[in-house]
């Protein structure tokens, strides 16, 4: 039984020394080599921190293969990382870093000047054969699979980073709960699309270095041109992607799937957010053989704790399921009064198992907020996290997303689920994306839709064919493109944002 996410790089790197794990657009790096570099890295981190262990590390790095040999000498050191990516924003990092308040930050030379108020060690500064084999298996030895991997951070609604806590255990369950299901091996080629500071960077890096996969890190600026990003998945012999249903979205309506054949991706996963039913429409039309499955869960959940793989057609304007729960996790859906739903029954989604996260780092307010005494048990301690997604369950026992809780509004004296307005608006015939939010001060719901050259009058009559009255749209806004955030989800907090200041 494996209990560090160390043992699996140390099992692979022995069966696969020679094969390509990670490679960007610089360079590559096998599994032997970042055995290696990591364990060399592990040792520069034990000599500035004296031997301490269980220590917080900042990765302030570009996305790339050196900030998966930092994450692993962090891991081989016994210690606990945070990925900083150099394009985050100052304002982000300086936020991240006041709450993380790391011993040391992982960084090259170039990037020095900008975290000089904390130690660092300098990856492009050490030797791959400085390495002490011995010190680093005494070191893992006493690691733990309840000890922290890493802390990623989420701004969630409210903007300001929240630093969640995620263990090997979790991790390890979750790809070893991959291979099961997707049967991943040394034959599956990822295209990561993630940033690495966003949790579904995780299922391709820990996948790749279970199962020897690989995993090809694309340049952002491969996703300014659909067709030029099939091209390069062609090119890169890539055959599974795990990406946000944004990314795929924009494939899709460029119409690059009709132009350049993908048939060589067999499988297509994606989470983040609500999949649009239309598009994921036409990438079943043009790539009819893959396997595509849509994944749901938030960060305090170590990535995802559904899943649905898609067996049946769906029209555009049906919601695509989040499915059953993941292996060795239990999903309770329960009411107001802390019952669970019946079938059709909204309710909030809550999580048990293994798969949790410890909590919030260096907030236990907001830990106790989220992370509460399973209310079904009353005979023991058990906790479970609240996502605040509502979600019901089909007759299929299928679980349904609906919306988030905060999005969850009242308007004319009705509950109204705004994701059911964007479900309505997305299989619109123009309609490319969209997102609905609500203007606190006029008190009214404003819809914000792709493309500019959008008809707004039919886009409003064919919502009125499917949404009552009190949940219609007093504003449709029709735009060129809608701002995304970091993680590549369309940002609602800069539309909520625009609509404060009167667009």
């Amino acid at each position: 039984m494996v209990n560090t996410i160390a043992e699996y790089l140390r099992q692979t790197a022995k069966k696969y020394p020679d094969k390509v794990a990670f490679r960007d657009e610089k360079k590559s790096v096998t599994f032997g080599e970042l055995d290696r570099c990591a364990m060399a890295l592990a040792g520069a981190i034990h000599e500035r921190l004296g031997g301490a262990t269980k220590q917080a590390i900042g990765v302030y790095l570009p996305k790339g293969v050196d900030s998966i040999i930092a994450f692993m000498g962090v891991v081989y050191s016994g210690n606990y990382y945070t990925p900083l990516d150099t394009a985050m924003p100052e304002a982000r990092l300086d936020k991240i870093l006041s709450v993380l308040n790391p011993t040391l930050i992982v960084t090259e030379a170039c990037y020095k000047e900008t975290v000089l108020s904390f130690p660092t060690a300098l990856i492009d500064e050490i030797a791959s054969d400085n390495v002490n084999e011995a010190q680093i298996a005494e070191v893992l030895h006493a690691v733990i699979d309840t000890d922290i991997l890493y802390v990623m951070f989420t701004s969630g609604s409210t903007g300001n980073p929240k630093g969640v806590i995620v263990t090997h255990r979790a991790v390890i369950d979750y790809v070893d709960w991959l291979e099961d299901t997707f049967s991943f091996d040394e034959t599956t080629v990822f295209g990561n699309q993630a940033p690495f500071y966003f949790d579904n960077s995780v299922l391709d890096i820990y996948s790749t270095i279970r199962n020897g996969c690989e995993t090809v890190i694309i340049p952002e600026e491969k996703f300014l041109s659909a067709t030029r990003l099939l091209q390069y998945l062609q090119e890169k012999n890539v055959n599974t992607i795990f990406w946000v249903p944004s990314a795929m979205a924009l494939v899709a309506n460029a119409g690059a799937l009709e132009k350049v054949s993908a048939n060589q991706l067999t499988k297509i996963l994606f989470a983040g957010e609500v999949m649009p039913t239309k598009q994921l429409n036409l990438w079943r039309k043009y790539i009819p053989n893959a396997l595509y499955a849509n994944l749901y869960g938030p960060t305090e959940i170590a990535v995802d704790c559904t899943y649905y793989i898609v067996d049946r057609e769906f029209d555009d304007a049906e919601s695509l399921p989040i499915g059953v729960a993941c292996k060795n996790t239990a999903i309770l859906v329960l009411n107001e009064k802390d019952e669970l739903v019946s079938v059709g029954e909204i309710g909030e989604l809550c999580v048990r198992g293994t798969s949790l996260a410890h909590g919030y780092y260096g907030n236990p307010e907001k830990t106790k907020e989220a992370f509460v005494q399973n209310p079904l048990n009353d005979k023991y301690p058990e906790l479970i996290y609240r996502t605040g997604d509502l979600v019901k369950y089909n007759e299929r026992g299928e679980l349904l997303y609906v919306g988030r809780k905060d999005s969850q509004i009242k308007h004319s004296g009705y509950r109204i689920e705004l994701g059911e307005i964007e479900t309505a608006a997305s299989a619109g015939a123009e309609v490319e994306s969209c997102c609905a939010v609500y203007d606190d001060e006029k008190k009214q719901i404003v819809l914000f839709v792709t493309p500019e050259t959008l008809d707004k009058k039919m886009l409003y009559a064919q919502l009125k064919g499917a949404l009552p009255n009190y949940m219609m749209p007093k504003l449709i806004v029709a735009e060129q493109v809608l701002a995304l955030n970091q993680n590549g989800k369309i940002d609602r907090l800069d539309l909520k944002r625009r609509l404060r200041e009167g667009l």
